[in-house]
């Protein structure tokens, strides 16, 4: 599990977005994941949260998110994600309740999680979370979080 984790975060470095072919490995260097997350910090500054696209390959994206407030609680229904904190902390709710659901396309989305599982996220954690689990991540006031996240499409 370390060494894919390890492998994820090399990958994850990618700037721009890198679209795999299955042909060779993709070395990404640590520098590039930096870039990202600064030029991603910017949109999050104004709409309190930005994400970019570090690499595609088949049923994986491989993303920077980087927020400055609370998110929504959702619900994906056919991708499980891989949080790797890179920056800031975080509650995260998991489990429970969506309160005010709505149906989306791709999952659900509410105000919030009612009788989820707390747990509070610092850099170098990782985060697991199945598809058709809720959860959500909320933000202290003045706190940059930022993480990678490989979105996984279940088949």
């Amino acid at each position: 599990m370390k060494t894919l984790l390890w492998a994820l975060a090399v990958l994850a470095s990618s700037v721009p977005a890198v679209t795999l072919d299955g042909t060779k490995a993709e070395m990404i260097p640590a520098a590039q994941v930096k870039a990202e997350i600064d030029s991603t910090a910017v949109q999050a500054a104004a709409d309190g949260h930005g994400t970019g696209v570090l690499a595609r390959y088949g049923n994986l994206a491989l993303q920077v998110s980087v927020l400055t407030r609370s998110g929504e609680g959702e619900i994906h229904a056919h991708l499980d994600d891989l949080m790797i904190v890179q920056q800031g902390s975080a509650t995260l709710i998991t489990g429970g309740t969506l309160v005010d659901r709505r149906e989306l396309p791709n999952g659900s989305k509410g105000s919030g999680i009612l009788n989820g599982k707390t747990q509070i996220l610092h850099v170098g954690d990782v985060v697991i979370i199945p598809a058709g689990v809720p959860h959500q991540l909320l933000i202290a006031p003045g706190m940059v979080y930022s993480s990678l996240v490989a979105k996984i499409k279940e088949s």
